[in-house]
């Protein structure tokens, strides 16, 4: 499994022990005494019977139900790719980079032409991914055009399943639809759902409703992962001066709140079941009356949230990075999403998501993800940290070249060399070389690298018994 936990001596922390305690005291003082809605007579029923107050559809919980939810929960989740093998070790300062789901439109990367997003789109989305090293995970980036809502879901996941080896986030549209891609990750792989079970391919992507509302369909998808062992979040996607409050410090409180009151159903229905915290809380911006991705208050509520997750409830943690508000993959674009990308690695943020997303995730864009891919690389080797040692010190060559000698053609440096991280798409040429290969902008060298991968012929795995499963779902839901 790749390392990607981050190896410097001190990593940012954005709050102290007291404060995230302060936190949580807010978040318990919401779930006790305000209360939250709840739409599902089943949970109801099984928060009641643990010694919940319900009163129609608002529940009360008490303080020893959600101990009792982070005493259960497990600290470590595993996910593992098509092949079985562990991928992503969400744990600890690991950081993992990955996509988003369901933009409405496509920024075509050739003609420049804003488009709706179409099936043909997404297998190039999803070979063009896993081409790429350092995104490490796959959501469906974009809604499939003229299929229904009904086939939707399944047919991105068996898009997923057949062109990367990567494992996945996927959303559902209900708890049918969860078994549905079940079934057909169970296809996949030689050991059925009971391998599923014991190696997870994916992460289920399910959120409540800000403020304080939880959903039949939200809350069936939470038991269903729940008895099913599938590692699931419940993130609430909070705007935070319309459907939270619009300080981030209220934003975070309130999402914790919302975040553990899913918890605590989830570790009811399957005590140990895997769980992985976090939110997304972009605050409106009044001119636009959009969400303010990649603001800096979105990032200070990320890193409040990580240091939740990690520090004081020791569960997995959940983010986004890579991801901007602009219209184009220009220079407002990578500059918001690879600050991103540098905030959720510095808090250590486990499972990071978006990369790509131009205009608030209505839009992909091709040519972003290949920036944040390189923004993701950098970040990587930045944090490795200085290993020392006597050969990293390098006190042997020094002492060999001794002084006003070079180090070209000493052993030490063509040995380590290649250590150093080399760019992508990231031009360091002389301005006369530059000129001589074309004097080309980092747009324009994105734009190559993308049509290299999808020049080639794509390959899709396991493909005729996907077909078949995903025929014999649709035949069932006619």
């Amino acid at each position: 499994m790749p390392s990607t936990a981050l190896n410097c001596f001190s990593p940012f922390e954005y709050l102290s022990p007291e404060e995230l305690r302060t936190i949580h005291a807010g978040a318990l003082e919401i779930l006790v005494d305000v209360g939250s809605d709840l739409h599902h007579a089943e949970a109801r029923a099984l928060l009641e019977d643990a010694g919940a107050t319900v009163d129609d559809r608002r529940v009360f919980l008490t303080l020893p139900l959600v101990e009792q939810a982070l005493t259960t929960a497990p600290a470590q989740v595993v996910i593992y790719d098509r092949d079985g093998n562990a991928a992503m070790d969400l744990s600890g300062r690991n950081a993992y980079f990955g996509t988003g789901s369901d933009c409405i439109y496509l920024l075509d990367s050739f003609t420049g032409e804003r488009r709706v997003f179409a099936e043909r789109d997404m297998i190039d989305a999803v070979r063009l991914c896993d081409a790429l090293p350092h995104v490490d995970f796959l959501m469906s980036m974009g809604m499939l055009n003229r299929v229904s809502a009904e086939e939707s879901c399944q047919r991105q996941y068996a898009n997923l399943v057949k062109y990367s080896n990567k494992p996945q986030v996927i959303i559902a549209h209900d708890a049918t639809c969860l078994d549905d891609i079940v079934e057909l990750a169970a296809a996949a792989v030689p050991g059925g759902r009971e391998e599923l079970r014991q190696k997870p391919r994916f992460v289920l992507y399910t959120e409540p409703t800000s403020p304080l509302l939880h959903s039949f369909e939200s809350i069936d998808k939470l038991l269903y992962a729940a008895a099913h062992g599938v590692p699931t979040n419940y993130a609430p996607g909070m705007m935070a001066g319309a459907t939270g409050p619009v300080t981030p410090a209220g934003a975070l409180t309130l999402a914790t709140a919302e975040i553990l009151f899913g918890l605590v159903l989830h570790q009811l229905k399957s005590p140990g079941a895997p769980f992985v915290f976090g939110a997304g809380m972009s605050n409106i911006d009044m001119q636009s009356m959009q969400p303010s991705y990649a603001s800096p208050e979105a990032m200070m509520a990320q890193a409040g949230l990580c240091e939740l997750g990690r520090n004081l409830y020791r569960l997995p943690t959940w983010g986004f990075a890579g991801c901007s508000a602009s219209k184009l993959a220009d220079t407002q674009a990578i500059n918001e999403a690879a600050t991103y990308i540098f905030m959720a690695g510095l808090t250590g943020s486990n499972l990071n998501h978006d990369l790509g997303y131009l205009e608030f995730g209505l839009t992909y864009s091709f040519d972003l993800l290949v920036m944040a891919n390189e923004s993701v690389g950098q970040l990587r080797r930045i944090m490795d940290g200085l290993p020392l040692t006597r050969e990293t010190m390098a006190l042997d060559a020094i002492r060999e070249v001794g002084p006003g000698g070079h180090y070209l053609a000493n052993d030490h440096t063509l040995e380590h060399y290649r250590e150093n991280w080399f760019p992508d798409v990231t031009d360091r040429n002389t301005f006369e070389r530059w000129t001589e290969l074309g004097a080309t902008t980092m747009e324009e060298r994105c734009k190559a690298k993308i049509k290299l991968i999808l020049d080639e012929p794509p390959v899709a795995y396991n493909e005729q018994v996907i077909n078949d499963v995903l025929e014999k779902i649709t035949e069932k839901d006619d």
